[in-house]
């Protein structure tokens, strides 16, 4: 007993081991803590959360969960330190201690609240969805990734401060070398300003298929420097937002239909009566075809081709879906060629007539047509 009196009486740096075993029980004592509120969370608090209709407690809980687990550590570490009574000299090792709980206090609070805009971002989402506008909708990345950068930042200053450094020397740095940090940012403030004209211009949204200049694709995302673009090759492009927003761009999906542009070429035995049965005919089959828009559409006998009688045939179908409008202009296509078939006529091919004329005195056969 004795001896062991007196080994908690030795010192290291100043601090006996009676100390260093209690602020180590402390710490020990804080773990099992730590283990015991991560067990409460996942036993009692996410299951009775999950009970109720709103999914924001839920959302709370998983985000609060870990940042208050480790709070727990933080104590611990707060009343171990607290017990070893650091020294003050020749090192003031007590300040770096508590300057570095204020620290690890300032990342615990801006964890919980870099995992707590989920949480806004879920009822912002909810919020959007109700709106028939997709303004919204675009700007909710941009308010996500804007408030985490911002909570970080803040977390960068308050520890900086913490540490024992002038903010508002920093801040005057930063103000120095503003101009420097402008000229090489200048490509991603471009394309943060580029971002921000997609949003307010609207040509295209998150979703829609679109082309511009070799690029085409369905838009995944629009983000502060990049629009992502998934190609139906299924590759992926990035594309600077300053570069999508000065180029000429289709938007496929604001298409309220979708076209059907044809030449039907028939052969040059076909009569003028047959021409204007087939003419007619064909404008009866729009007019009478449920995937084909009525508010305009032309059939008519266009040009005198050099292997064929032109007949064009335009018009629109009620549909804008890829597949859909496939099955609507094949069987406009079947539906002509039955037309045609009915009416005796044949659909021309490229060909070629040579005539072939001979001279009597020469003894050279009379003329002779051939076609090929």
């Amino acid at each position: 007993m004795e001896t062991l009196h007196t080994l908690f009486d030795q010192h290291v740096f100043g601090i006996g081991f009676g100390r260093y075993a209690t602020a180590f029980g402390i710490l020990l004592a804080a773990l099992i803590l730590r283990r015991v509120a991560d067990h409460l969370f996942n036993r009692f608090l996410v299951p009775l959360a999950a009970k109720s209709a709103n999914p924001y407690d839920d959302l709370t809980l998983q985000s609060l969960r870990k940042p208050g687990t480790f709070l727990v550590t933080l104590v611990g570490l707060f009343l171990a330190v607290q017990v070893l009574q650091l020294p003050v000299e020749p090192v003031d090792i007590r300040r770096f201690a508590h300057a570095l709980l204020k620290v690890l206090i300032t990342f615990d609070i801006a964890w919980a609240l870099f995992n707590l805009i989920c949480v806004l971002e879920a009822y912002l989402a909810k919020w959007a969805h109700r709106t028939d506008s997709t303004l919204d909708d675009n700007l909710l990345p941009f308010v996500r990734k804007s408030l985490r950068v911002f909570i970080v930042f803040m977390a960068f200053l308050m520890a900086v401060q913490n540490l024992g450094y002038s903010i508002s020397g920093l801040l005057a740095s930063l103000g120095i070398g503003g101009v420097a940090v402008a000229l090489a940012a200048k490509d991603t403030l471009s394309n943060i300003f580029g971002s921000f004209m997609i949003i307010l211009d609207r040509p295209f949204g998150v979703g829609d298929w679109i082309k511009a200049g070799d690029m085409e694709g369905t838009v995944e995302e629009v983000g502060f420097r990049s629009t992502k673009i998934r190609t139906f090759a299924q590759t992926l492009i990035s594309v600077p937002n300053n570069v999508i927003a000065n180029m000429p761009l289709d938007n496929f999906s604001r298409m309220p239909k979708r076209r059907i542009k044809m030449t039907v070429g028939v052969t040059y035995e076909t009569t003028p009566a047959q021409m204007r049965e087939a003419v007619e005919r064909i404008r009866a089959l729009l007019r009478r075809h449920p995937a084909i828009d009525q508010e305009f559409f032309l059939v008519n006998f266009t040009d005198f081709g050099a292997s064929s009688l032109d007949i064009m045939v335009y018009c629109f179908t009620t549909t804008t879906v890829w597949a859909d409008y496939l099955d609507a202009r094949q069987d406009v296509c079947l539906q002509v060629m039955d037309i045609l078939e009915d009416l005796g006529l044949e659909i021309a091919f490229p060909s070629r007539s040579i005539y072939l004329r001979g001279k009597e005195e020469d003894g050279l056969p009379a003329p002779a047509d051939a076609e090929a």
